[in-house]
């Protein structure tokens, strides 16, 4: 009887549609991460008498198992990815069937799919819903988690053509960082299509009032948002309330991801001011988002990290007698933290040499010791040193040493703080999970994060028909044009995807097939299909929709 219990807690027979659906993921996130953060908002409070203090604290309802499908520790691109496709896959794999593995899977693995796309809830909504899609980050938009989103390829590293997808791939709302990836190609595209885009202009995104709008911050990422300045770049709470006025004005509803893209950038860099504020700003956002899904009564807002990272700590060996340290003890030094490692960094290579002591009084709250300074000014990523970069040599004894500027201040900023961590990378502990439902079904307990995003998908009534549409928009090119005169053309030129020029022998119709958009041409006619079409170059395969073949009759 307790396991039919647990199952139903986890995952309720019967769910209610929603009308709009909010995914908030705080990439590489621990508990200790969540607890810090919360801890630091006491602090700067100045009282714990609330034991609600983040805008989550209300609705954790359970934990989530995130993995990859052969391997426990996750990476971003399969975890957020199982999120929206329902289907777990390898390391680096956004939104595409991992290959067999044979003990090592850890869910049974259809090997005949090996490469091929996994359709997302976003693409199922927008093409049979007629829902409209959003996303809001910090990082660039063909980062893994945005790209699980809005993308599919077996290498999150392929940035551009992540990128290129993604442009092509329907969404009406895109706030976040990556000009360098958005080519000229792309925001005609984008223009042509009745979408606004702006660049590096936040004032322009604030007063724009159409429905579809990209507006896009620094050449790849945005800054954390303790070194962010606030005239030039828009806190997440912001993007993701402008996301929501625009999507909400569909009237067939909406799917917005939200993405605390940076959480996991300070995890992996073990920089102890980015971590708890980072998170802190992203909280924030899910305040913003959770305010508006009470007050519409058809929205669900699910918050969850895709993986743990760095192994993060409140509490390490060295502090001594901990447990009898004060609250203003532990983080009265690192509410003084005004910049991260990057942000600190940036700003004394911009300073003048004699500034290098008062910069980090002033910004961090920090005397720097002889070790710390002497370890800085030997950098060689230190511009400002006036030591000859062929003259600078670092103790590579000290604890503090790194190759790296950033990863000396992130060394210095720790040792001031009771936190300690025990990787750059990722870690495979499970991860909180908070929903807010409307009638109040939510996953309750522990669940995995297939069975999570088969929650989402019930919430728009498509649990148990995602690999039948998968099957519709994303079939083999060879199993589409069956007895066609087919030719793939590639090109040595960086950035010129495969063409598909395909045929029909019996009336001379010609399709061609453009790989990683949607535009095809049909005896020299332009078209636009609802789904991108993507090509594999490992089994030489376009993926394309199944009824294309009608075009050529």
């Amino acid at each position: 009887m307790a396991i039919a219990i647990s199952t139903l807690a986890i995952q309720p027979e019967k769910v209610k549609p929603v009308k709009n659906i909010i995914l908030m993921v705080t990439d590489g996130t621990s508990i200790s991460a969540v607890s810090t953060a919360r801890w630091l908002k006491v602090y700067r409070s100045g009282s714990a008498a609330n034991p609600v203090t983040l805008n989550i604290d209300p609705w954790l309802c359970g934990y989530v198992r995130t993995c990859n499908s052969d391997a426990p520790i996750g990476d971003s691109a399969p975890t957020t990815s199982c999120y929206v496709t329902g289907h777990l896959s390898r390391s680096a794999y956004i939104a595409t069937f991992p290959p067999y593995k044979g003990k090592d899977n850890i869910e049974p693995v259809d090997s005949t799919r090996a490469y091929a796309p996994m359709a997302t809830i976003l693409e199922a909504g927008r093409q049979l819903q007629g829902k409209a899609l959003g996303m809001v980050f910090t990082c660039q938009y063909c980062h893994a988690t945005p790209a699980d989103c809005s993308a599919h390829y077996y290498n999150r590293g392929a940035e551009q053509l992540l990128a290129d997808q993604t442009v092509h791939n329907g969404f009406d709302v895109v706030i976040g960082g990556g000009n360098y990836y958005l080519t000229p190609q792309s925001e005609a595209y984008l223009r042509s299509n009745g979408t606004n885009v702006y660049r590096n202009d936040l004032q322009a995104m604030r007063f724009d009032r159409s429905n579809k709008m990209w507006a896009l911050y620094g050449d790849v990422d945005m800054d954390y948002d303790i070194d962010r300045n606030p005239d030039e770049q828009p806190s997440l709470a912001e993007m993701t309330r402008t996301a929501i006025d625009k999507l909400s004005k569909d009237k067939d509803g909406f799917f917005l991801l939200v993405e605390g893209s940076k959480v996991d950038w300070a995890a992996h860099a073990n920089d102890p001011a980015g971590l708890p504020n980072e998170f802190l700003a992203f909280d924030e956002a899910c305040g913003v988002a959770l305010d508006f899904a009470q007050r519409d009564g058809n929205t669900v807002v699910i918050v969850v990290p895709d993986h743990g990272n760095s192994g993060f700590s409140f509490g390490r060996r060295d502090l001594g007698d901990y447990s009898r340290k004060s609250l203003d003890t532990l983080l009265g030094p690192v509410d003084k933290f005004k910049r991260t490692a990057d942000g600190m960094e940036a700003l004394i290579n911009s300073q003048p040499f004699d500034s290098l002591r008062s910069l980090f009084k002033q910004y961090e709250g920090i005397d720097l010791t002889p070790e710390e300074y002497s370890l800085i000014i030997n950098s060689k990523d230190y511009r400002q040193s006036p030591i000859p970069e062929e003259m600078r040599k670092s103790d590579k004894t000290s604890p503090l040493y790194s190759s790296y500027l950033s990863g000396i201040i992130t060394k210095i900023l720790t040792r001031y703080t009771p936190f300690a961590w025990t990787t750059g990378g990722h870690t495979g502990e499970d991860v909180f999970l908070a929903v807010y439902n409307p009638h109040n079904q939510r996953p309750l307990g522990y669940t995995t994060n297939v069975q999570l995003a088969h929650y989402i998908q019930k919430l728009w009534n498509m649990h148990g028909k995602m690999d039948t549409f998968t099957d519709q928009i994303f079939a083999r090119h060879t199993d589409v044009f069956v007895g066609y005169d087919i030719t793939i053309t590639k090109s040595e030129e960086q950035n010129v995807w495969p063409v598909l020029t395909v045929t029909n022998p019996r009336n001379g119709n010609t399709l061609t097939a453009y790989a990683f958009s949607n535009i095809i041409e049909v005896n020299g006619k332009q078209e636009q299909l609802p789904s991108v079409v993507t090509y594999v170059d490992r089994n030489d395969m376009f993926y394309l929709p199944r009824n294309l073949a009608d075009k050529l009759k």
